[in-house]
Order: C-alpha cells, then structure tokens, then sequence
C-alpha cells in the first residue's frame, strides 16, 4: 500500500493548518469510570468507511494529547481510532495525594481499564476489525491484556515494548531495593513515594533526550508538557515498579499463552527497555514477528522520519495483511 505521513519538516504548521484542525473537528473526547471510581480520559476518531478500528495503549507518563501527529496519520490512512489516558497520568484520575507520582496499585488495574473501555466505549462504535496497537508501558499492559482475553483482539502491534526495563538488575537486587523502598514510605506513613533517585517532573533538553533523534517532534512534546501542566508526570514510586517487575515476571513465565499474531518492534538503540530480555520473551510468542529497528531510540512513533515512515508504514501493512 502506499501509506501518507506527516514529515518533520515544516511540523508546527502542519500542526496549525492540517491536525489542530482536524482534531477540532473530528476527536471526540469524553471520558469514563474505571476500577475503584477513577476517572479515566479518552479521544477518539472515526473516518468513514475504517479499514479497521484500532485501541491504542500507550506509554508511562503519556497522554493522548501527545499522540495528535500519530492520531492523524492513522485516521488519514483510512483507520478508525480509540485511546484512553492511563489511570494515574496523563488527562486521567490519580489514586495518590501527589499528581507527580507514577503510581499504580496493580497492573491488573491497567488491564480491567482496557477491557471496560473496549467493551463500553470501542464495540458499539466499531467497524471493521478491533486491532491493539501499543508503546513501552502499554505495551505490558496490551501483553497482560491478550493474556486475559485472547479472542479481544484480531491483531497486536507492539512498539518498544516494557518486557523488561533498564538497569537491568538481578531479581534479588530488584526485589531487595522494592522492599526497603516500601519500607521507607510505611515509615513515612505515606501511601507512596517516589523509588530511590526518581523525581517530580523534569524536562530535559533535547541533547539529553534518550527518546527520539528528531528535534521538531521532542520539541513539541517538551511545549505540550509546558502548556498542558496537568498531564506532567514524575518518576515512578515504589508501588509502581513493584506491580511493573509482577507484570514483567507474568508476561515472561506466560509468553507462550499469548497467541494473537502480533508484530513486534524493538528499536535497536533504546536505552530505557531491556532488549535482551524483550526479546527472548518475544522468541517465545508463538505468533509474533520480531522486527529490529536498526538506530531507533524508544519512541518509535515520533522517531525522526526515516525511521518513523518506515515503522509505521510496516505496522499498517500488517495490520491490513490477510
């Protein structure tokens, strides 16, 4: 197929003649209840005539503002979109006093907001086949997902997917520096705390940034963040990496249960996930393609263009392969 997508190249105008515009215009936004009363935000898109209708889970401390670019290329390639804003970041509801911190009680919880938001808000809506497509933290949550409901989905795409997370630490070490980390925030009497060297929100400058080589889309990711400060998110607490090592841990001892045909991308120079480990959990899922993206950082779908065209435009191939 011949897939269109936006360049980097004249990006902010892009950005206020063509997908301002049409987010104006054709996002729904709305939002839902989740597990324990949280409130859960989404958008979503439909083009006429969808080829097929894609849920899009995305990554830790993302919102589905920062997906606009991405949104409007799916939809302009003829898809039908649905994504929601993970509870405890972005546009949605926090579970602890400070909206900084990275914090979920269970991955599960991640999952049980995916299943309502598919079967509440996406299938009355949906046309065509109902398709996942994730990045890092969501694509655990996509994994732990097809886990639960095998039949949910008729296809997974998963970008840099979070199977195992940098430093990659020995399980005892992990497990040891998790306990003390609770420890600490029980003798603070508090429901959580930032994990040993995390922080409240920093935006780091582009020559520091491990997530993409194009300037333009960091840029714009960094001027969101300033004017959207409600969707600023800090570090991770310790509750979060504890539930995120379980998941990791389920989704390695299970890979082989989960049996959607899926596509798997791993960007070959990502410094925040675990490869090594990604990828032996990949070799063991019996339907996936491993696809190495050779020079890519971690975000793959606001990578610089050459690499971005060339993700995405493999990642609509297989999703509109018979």
């Amino acid at each position: 197929m011949n897939w269109t997508f936006t360049s980097e190249n004249n990006l902010a105008s892009t950005f206020a003649a063509h997908i301002n515009p049409f987010w104006k215009e054709h996002v729904t936004e709305s939002e839902f209840v989740g597990k324990d009363n949280v409130t859960v935000r989404y958008a979503y898109c439909i083009p006429s005539a969808p080829k097929s209708t894609l849920v899009i889970s995305s990554g830790r401390i993302e919102s589905y503002l920062k997906y606009k670019e991405f949104i409007y290329d799916l939809y302009q390639n003829g898809f039908a979109v649905f994504i929601f804003d993970h509870r405890g970041q972005g546009l949605s509801g926090r579970m602890t006093n400070d909206p900084q911190h990275g914090y979920v009680a269970h991955f599960d919880d991640y999952v049980d907001d995916v299943i309502t938001f598919v079967n509440t808000i996406v299938k009355p809506k949906q046309q065509g086949d109902l398709q996942l497509v994730c990045h890092s933290m969501g694509g655990a949550i996509g994994a732990l997902t097809l886990l639960r409901v095998p039949t949910l989905f008729s296809k997974a795409v998963l970008a840099s997917p979070m199977f195992g997370i940098k430093p990659a630490l020995p399980n005892w070490l992990a497990n040891g520096l998790i306990r003390t980390g609770l420890a600490v925030n029980r003798m603070k009497k508090q429901d959580s705390g930032y994990f040993f060297g995390q922080t409240p929100y920093i935006a780091f400058p582009y020559s520091l940034n491990k997530l993409t080589h194009s300037k333009t889309r960091y840029a714009l990711f960094r001027e969101l963040y300033d004017e959207e400060q409600e969707i600023q998110l800090g570090g991770v607490t310790t509750e979060w990496l504890k539930a995120a090592h379980e998941a990791m841990n389920t989704i390695e001892n299970s890979a082989r249960a989960i049996t959607t045909p899926t596509l798997l991308f791993s960007a070959d120079a990502d410094s925040i996930i675990d490869n090594k480990r990604q990828r032996r959990v990949a070799q063991q899922m019996p339907n996936t393609e491993l696809e190495i993206v050779p020079r890519a950082y971690h975000e793959l779908f606001t990578e610089a263009d050459d690499i971005r065209e060339r993700t995405l435009a493999r990642m609509l191939d297989f999703l509109t392969s018979e």
